[in-house]
């Protein structure tokens, strides 16, 4: 049977059951004479609705009715045959059916259509039986080889040695799918690419130990040309004005050269050179440096285009007098050798109780002989060449250029038959919750719980996972998990037109993101209801954010908690974070609104855009303008565009009061602005107020796609329709507590895909 195309996975509660006889499945004359296959019953009996309640609604009568007349095996419309699809042969099929009845956007505007109760009572009644077709036969998916990606290496490299490492410059940029960096499909593996790895090993474990033979090198870090430095910079000294902060990594004991160069324009001048300024160099808070710049002399001599562009260069080390006393050296010598007459015993003694703590961290598992005897032969490559320290250095870099570090592999026993499903080993739980919640390898108390074989206890696990949610290496969850979801990631790659926003610079985009980042945890922190991301009456703002948004009584660098008092600017949709990163350059862009909710809140994607698409009608000078509006209407006459425009520029028209900045306006081209429009299950919206209403109306929805974007992150890999019964139990659970993020986070880690796995055949 062809694949059918509506949609991708669905979500959403199932709480309706009605009374049906016991037989495996059931099949309906249509009036067209079509077979319509509904059910398939576990053990005889489906439990539900008592026998003396009369159902309110005939599910399948409602899709005979509504929908075998377009997708049967003679019309077959958008490839869809329902008459002959069963729950047990074609679960795809009924998922996508039932998240095109969740969202109301089947049977299309135009059309005879049910009302809001059988909607959600044919949708319930097909998820119960897809329900048990899975619980029946549960599938957690295929294992996979994850590779850690850059921001998992850098992460583990900081956890396992305390070392900072700058991933992006060791290792190449990672693939995406999904929407999310850590999908296992697209983490490839290439000669090059392992060659990366290595050379990362070689440095990261010279840097760790603090090798004496480092050669000079240079490190250069700039600030963003549209950075603004009239203000004060948040984290920067108080009291100063501009700047730059950056975080080194100083090797060795020795001298370091600093060059400091000021931004230039496209004229080759130097702004604010004019009168004199006093120059400061602070490392760890201490000032190490201070000159004062400016003046007649210095603005003729800073005229010559030599002088650099905006940045600060550290070179170095020169003259070393030693290794240091570096938080990695702490972490990683933990004991020295001492001077005794048995020295070569006494160095294997303490390089193993060196290097065996660090690859249980590194290989997230208890150790043995054969993980420990690779290790001792570096370190005795590394102490033949100069001595103890260099002996760990290199057992540190056969470590780090493991396989059982770079990679995440999970086994099955051999006591397990192929294609058996079983839970996975509690050291395997560990590193899931680890790499899902941290973005990093567990600590030493989430490997002891699992080395003890409790972690699997639900208790257990859930007192793990709380710990880890309130440790502050949960701030990585939310900068990978929302920093990608809600596609932060693309700020810094927004540029507006200059012309026609002046007033934007670095300074907006780094508090736009900032923003949302602290609202996002203090969802987390608080532990209050995913619906808050949408509805909450307060946010994080310092004078820069406040300022664009027209807040008053606002001061200072810093951010904190402000309470909101227009209802325009409650949750995402009124942060210009969101609202940036779904614009164009010049102008706001409602497809790209509404494409982003339609993927991020609704979890109903559109199709992708057919081939040459026409492109929209620009103003030209010859014509008075023309509205965004009216330039998409002349688009969607188009016939080919309609199709997608219909249900993705509604939405997006809610949010036209947003500049391309997030900034409030109320006219176009002095006309006012039209923030009107229907949705797809005809809903009548006009502005981001009503928008969000109507979201908010149907909150397992936005719950389920919340849910499946975490599902996503947590496994590393796409969800299938075998995954959504386990989504919508999630998503049921979470009702009962106010659909708080932590009752979602909770019951991604107690899932069968999250906690299960079947031996490959």
């Amino acid at each position: 049977m062809p694949t059918p195309s509506l949609g991708s996975k669905s979500h959403g509660d199932s709480g309706y059951h009605d009374d049906v006889a016991s037989t495996p499945k059931i099949a309906l004359t249509a009036a067209s004479g079509l077979m319509l296959f509904m059910g398939v019953f576990i053990g005889g009996v489906l439990t539900g609705i008592d026998a003396q309640q009369p159902a309110r609604v005939q599910p399948e009568e409602t899709i005979n009715k509504y929908c075998t007349g377009c997708h049967n095996q003679r019309a077959r419309v958008a490839g869809l045959v329902l008459n002959t699809a069963t729950v047990s042969s074609d679960p795809a099929t009924w998922e996508k059916v039932v998240r095109k009845l969740r969202m109301r956007t089947m049977p299309p505007a135009g059309v005879p259509r049910p009302d809001d109760a059988t909607y959600s009572q044919t949708a319930a009644w097909l998820e119960t039986r897809l329900d048990q077709a899975a619980a029946a036969n549960p599938n957690p998916g295929q294992p996979l080889l994850h590779r850690l990606n850059r921001t998992e290496y850098a992460n583990a490299i900081h956890d396992l040695l305390d070392l900072n490492v700058y991933a992006t410059a060791l290792l190449p940029p990672d693939d995406s799918a999904f929407g999310f960096d850590n999908i296992a499909d697209v983490l490839g593996v290439s000669p090059v690419l392992l060659e990366r790895y290595l050379s990362a090993a070689d440095r990261i474990s010279s840097l760790a130990v603090g090798d004496p033979e480092t050669e000079p090198g240079s490190d250069t870090y700039r600030a963003r040309q549209d950075l603004s430095q009239d203000q004060h910079i948040e984290g920067l000294p108080l009291g100063t004005v501009g700047g730059l902060a950056v975080e080194h990594t100083f090797p060795l004991d020795a001298e370091y050269e600093f060059r400091l160069s000021l931004f230039r324009n496209n004229l080759e001048i130097m702004r604010g050179i004019e009168r004199p300024h006093q120059i400061e160099l602070s490392i760890d808070g201490e000032r190490v440096f201070l000159r004062p710049v400016g003046g007649p002399e210095d603005l003729a001599r800073m005229r010559n285009p030599t002088d650099g562009s905006d940045a600060i260069t550290i070179m170095g080390p020169y003259q070393a007098t030693g290794a240091g006393d570096t938080p990695s050296r702490k972490r990683i010598f933990t004991c020295r050798p001492a001077a005794v007459s048995h020295e070569a015993a006494e160095e294997t003694r303490c390089a193993r109780q060196i290097l065996e703590p660090l690859a249980r961290r590194a290989y997230r598992r208890p150790v043995n002989d054969a993980d420990m005897r690779p290790l001792f032969d570096f370190f005795q490559q590394g102490r033949a060449k100069r001595d103890f320290e260099s002996g760990i250095q290199f057992g540190l870099r056969r470590m780090l250029a493991s396989p059982a570090f770079v990679f995440r592999a999970e086994t099955s026993p051999d006591s397990v038959k192929p294609g058996a499903l079983h839970p996975i080993e509690p050291i395997e739980l560990a590193s899931r919750l680890s790499f899902f919640l941290w973005s990093s390898i567990p600590d030493e108390e989430l490997i002891a719980v699992a080395a003890s074989g409790q972690l699997g206890h639900p208790d257990v696990l859930e007192k793990q996972v709380r710990r880890m949610l309130a440790d502050p290496r949960a701030e990585r969850f939310v900068s990978n998990f929302a920093g990608q979801w809600l596609q932060l990631r693309n700020l810094r790659n927004a540029r507006p037109n200059s012309a026609d926003f002046p007033d934007f610079d670095d300074n907006l985009r780094q508090g736009f993101r900032r923003e949302t980042e602290l609202f996002f945890a203090s969802i987390l922190q608080e532990d209050r209801s995913v619906l808050d991301l949408l509805r909450a009456d307060y946010t994080f703002l310092n004078e820069r954010l406040a300022r664009h948004y027209g807040v008053p009584g606002i001061y200072g660098s810093n951010f904190r908690r402000v309470a909101v008092t227009e209802d325009a600017r409650r949750g995402f949709l009124g942060q210009g974070s969101i609202l940036t990163v779904t614009s164009h350059a010049d102008r706001t862009s409602p497809v790209v609104r509404g494409k982003w909710i339609l993927e991020n809140l609704l979890g109903a994607p559109p199709p992708p855009p057919p081939p040459e698409v026409p492109p929209l009608p620009e103003n030209t000078e010859d014509a008075p303008p023309r509205t965004l509006r009216a330039r998409l209407e002349l688009h969607r006459e188009n016939a080919v565009c309609a199709s997608c425009h219909k249900v993705m520029d509604p939405i997006g028209f809610a949010l036209e009061n947003f500049d391309a900045t997030g900034a409030w306006r109320a006219e176009e081209f002095g006309a006012p602005i039209n923030a009107t429009g229907q949705l797809a299950d005809g809903t009548n919206v006009d502005g981001v107020v009503s928008l969000r209403n109507a979201i908010l109306a149907r909150p397992e929805v936005f719950a389920g796609t919340v849910t499946e974007k975490l599902m996503i992150y947590a496994l590393g890999r796409g969800l299938n329709s075998y995954d959504m019964p386990a989504v919508r139990a999630i998503v049921r659970d979470a009702a009962s507590h106010n659909f708080r993020l932590s009752s979602i986070i909770m019951g991604v880690t107690r899932s069968v895909p999250f906690q299960m796995r079947k031996k490959p055949e």
